[in-house]
C-alpha cells in the first residue's frame, strides 16, 4: 500500500529535491495512483516539479477515466501538455486526444514538434475501435538485405524510441512487410548473416482497418506480444503491443457486461444521479412498454384465474425460472461470438445444443415442480399444468436466449444489446402466455 504523507508533506513545504527522490523510485503505477488522488493545487506543484516526459510516464501507466484526461491536461499549462503529449508513444497520445473536441487537440498539434505532431495526425484519421486507431508508429524494422550486424546497429539507435525490440521487422525496399526476426534469433545468429536468411516469412499480420476486437482475438490466439498492421497492399505501417490489447480486452469486456445489464458502459460510479438517469432511462421506457404487454397479457386471461385463483401463485415461479434459463443461454451465445468459438462451428450446432439443454433441464425442473405441488397443495392436475408450462417456457427461453444473440450477429448489431432485461422480458410474455394459455385450454380439468 502507497504510504502518500511523505511525498504530500515534501510537496506542501515545498522540498523539490525530496519529493522527486522519492517520487521518482516509485513505480509508475504507483506514481499515477498518488497523482490521482491528490487535490488540484497539489498536483499543480507536481507539474513544476517533474518534466513533460517524467509525466508522460505517469499519463502511460494508467487508463485514467475518459473525461479524466481532459480535467487534468486543463490543469496544466497548455505548452507543458502539449511537450507531454509529445513524449508520450504516438498511440497513447492519440488515446488522450481522442477524448477532447477538435479545438484542442489543434491548439496542442501546432505546439508540438513537428515529428510527433504528423505521427499523431497520422493516427488521428484512423476510424476509432480499429487497428490503426491503437497502432504505434514506433516500432524497429530492418531492410531484409542487411546483415545481422548491421541489423543490432540499427536496434541499438532505435531501440530508446521503440515500444518494443522483441520483434523485428523485415521490410523490402518498398517497405513491404516481408518477415519477422526475434531479439532472441538475432542475438544467435552469425553476426553476417543476411537477415533475409533467419527471418521468418510467415507472419501473422492484421489490416489498419480491422476491428480491435479481431486484432486482440489474433493476439491472444497466437501468444503474441506485438502484431504488425499492414494496409492493402502489405506495406508495414506500424505495430500493436499486448499492453494495448489489454486495454481494449478491458473496454470490450466492460462493454459487454454493462449491455447485459442494460446500462450504458459510460454509466460510472463517479458520475452524477441525473447524468446516470439519462443513460438508463431510454432503456428502462422500452422494458416499461414490454412490462405493459405482460400486464395486458395477464388481463385477456382474467377469466381464467378469476375462476382458479391458485394459479396466480405459481406466475413468478414460471417467469422466473424462464427468464433464468435465458440469460444462462444469453451468456454462453454473447461470449461465444465475443470469443470467436461461434465462428469456428456451426451456429446451428450451437442452437441444437442449446434446444437440447432447454428440453433436459425442463423436463428435471418439470418433474420437480409436479412432486413439490402434489405434496404441498394435494393437487396433481395443479401441479402437472405448472410443470407442463415450465418444462415448456425453459425450453423455449432457453433457445431464444441462444437465437436472439446470433440473429443480431448476422444483421451486424452488437449482440450484447440483447441484454439480460431485455430477453427477461420477452421470457416473462413468453412464459405467461404459454401457462394461461394451457391453464385456459384445460380449465374445465381444474
Amino acid at each position: 500500500m502507497l504510504d502518500d504523507t511523505n511525498l504530500i508533506e515534501f510537496l506542501t513545504n515545498d522540498s523539490i529535491d525530496q519529493f522527486r527522490d522519492e517520487f521518482m523510485q516509485l513505480h509508475p503505477y504507483d506514481q499515477a495512483m498518488f497523482f490521482e488522488k491528490v487535490e488540484p493545487d497539489i498536483r499543480r506543484k507536481i507539474f513544476h516539479y517533474l518534466s513533460p516526459k517524467e509525466m508522460a510516464g505517469i499519463f502511460e501507466a494508467t487508463k485514467f477515466d475518459d473525461e479524466t484526461y481532459e480535467f487534468y491536461l486543463k490543469e496544466m499549462e497548455i505548452s507543458y501538455a502539449a511537450d507531454m503529449l509529445s513524449c508520450m508513444y504516438a498511440d497513447n497520445a492519440v488515446d488522450v486526444l481522442n477524448e477532447l473536441g477538435k479545438e484542442q487537440v489543434a491548439s496542442y498539434l501546432i505546439l508540438m514538434d513537428k515529428e510527433s505532431a504528423q505521427e499523431i495526425k497520422d493516427l488521428l484519421h484512423y476510424d476509432e475501435y480499429t487497428a490503426g486507431s491503437i497502432m504505434t508508429t514506433e516500432y524497429v524494422s530492418i531492410p531484409e538485405t542487411t546483415s545481422c550486424r548491421s541489423a543490432m546497429k540499427i536496434l541499438r539507435r532505435e531501440a530508446p524510441n521503440a515500444e518494443t525490440i522483441y520483434y523485428l521487422f523485415v521490410v523490402n525496399e518498398s517497405h513491404v512487410l516481408t518477415g519477422v526476426v526475434s531479439l532472441r534469433d538475432l542475438i544467435i545468429a552469425d553476426e553476417e548473416t543476411v537477415i533475409k536468411e533467419i527471418m521468418n516469412e510467415r507472419v501473422v499480420s492484421v489490416i489498419v482497418s480491422e476491428d480491435q476486437e479481431e486484432v486482440a482475438r489474433k493476439i491472444k490466439d497466437y501468444n503474441f506480444l506485438a502484431v504488425p498492421v499492414v494496409d492493402f497492399e502489405f506495406h508495414l505501417l506500424g505495430i500493436i503491443t499486448v499492453d494495448d490489447i489489454i486495454d481494449v480486452l478491458d473496454e470490450e469486456a466492460s462493454d459487454d457486461y454493462s449491455k447485459l445489464a442494460a446500462v450504458s458502459h459510460m454509466d460510472t460510479f463517479d458520475k452524477g444521479s441525473l447524468q446516470a438517469a439519462k443513460k438508463r432511462l431510454p432503456w428502462l421506457v422500452i422494458l416499461l412498454f414490454l412490462g405493459m404487454l405482460t400486464a395486458n397479457l395477464m388481463s385477456i386471461f382474467e377469466q381464467t384465474l378469476d375462476k382458479v385463483a391458485l394459479l396466480a401463485v405459481f406466475i413468478p415461479l414460471i417467469a422466473g425460472m424462464a427468464g433464468n434459463s435465458g440469460t444462462q443461454a444469453l451468456a454462453v451465445a454473447v461470449r461465444g461470438i465475443a470469443t470467436g468459438d461461434i465462428e469456428k462451428q456451426s451456429k446451428m450446432k450451437l442452437l441444437f445444443r442449446e434446444a437440447g439443454t432447454g428440453l433436459i433441464t425442463g423436463l428435471i425442473c418439470g418433474i420437480v415442480v409436479v412432486g413439490i405441488i402434489f405434496f404441498w397443495k394435494h393437487d396433481v392436475v395443479i401441479g402437472l399444468l405448472v410443470g407442463a408450462a415450465i418444462f415448456g417456457s425453459i425450453f423455449v427461453a432457453t433457445l431464444g436466449g441462444s437465437f436472439i444473440p446470433l440473429l443480431f450477429h448476422r444483421m451486424k448489431i452488437d449482440p450484447a444489446v440483447a441484454s439480460g432485461p431485455f430477453i427477461t422480458t420477452i421470457n416473462d410474455l413468453v412464459s405467461i402466455l404459454i401457462y394461461l394459455g394451457l391453464a385456459t385450454f384445460f380449465i374445465s380439468s381444474l
